[in-house]
């Protein structure tokens, strides 16, 4: 199934993701990261975020694990918002904590380390791995019926058939 085709509630977005839930809920408040694919509408509604917004989520995490303002990353996600998001998976964000870059080549990261001042990057598509290794062992939640996905884990596997062998 695509991915693109589930959704994952908050508590699945901040296991995958490594933050809290305050912290999901203060930043969705916040217009941080919203959920794109649908919003809470008032008590009792459940938030659904789409793995990209998760992706983003543990970026800022990592961001503000460095020492980077909320300002600052505020305004990278905005701008990877006027994007849309493309080429995530293939993108670098770079800061110096103040200012966060992105860079879509090894040339911009070379000419950014040529500055000479202490900077730090995240390759986005480390962390689209580990959120995609995060949510293969966690619920989802298909976007068309609300269906709750179990992820498939291989070890669970096993598991369930040692499990039926000792029966």
């Amino acid at each position: 199934m695509a991915s693109e085709e589930i959704g994952y509630r908050g508590p699945t977005a901040c296991a995958a993701a490594g933050i809290t839930y305050r912290q999901l809920d203060y930043w969705a408040r916040t217009g941080l990261v919203e959920p794109s694919v649908r919003p809470a509408y008032g008590s009792g509604t459940q938030r659904l975020y789409s793995f990209r917004d998760v992706v983003v989520l543990k970026v800022v995490k990592r961001f503000l694990d460095t020492g980077v303002s909320l300002q600052n990353i505020r305004t990278a996600v905005q701008h990877l918002r006027e994007r849309g998001f493309r080429d995530l998976e293939r993108m670098t964000l770079m800061s110096d904590g103040a200012t966060v870059y992105e860079c879509t080549s090894p040339d911009e990261v070379h000419a950014l380390l040529q500055g000479g001042q202490g900077i730090f990057g995240i390759a986005v598509g480390v962390v689209w791995r580990d959120v995609e290794s995060a949510l293969s062992q966690l619920h989802g939640e298909r976007i068309d019926t609300g269906e709750t996905l179990v992820g498939h884990n291989p070890a669970d596997e096993l598991a369930r058939r040692r499990g039926n062998r000792a029966v």
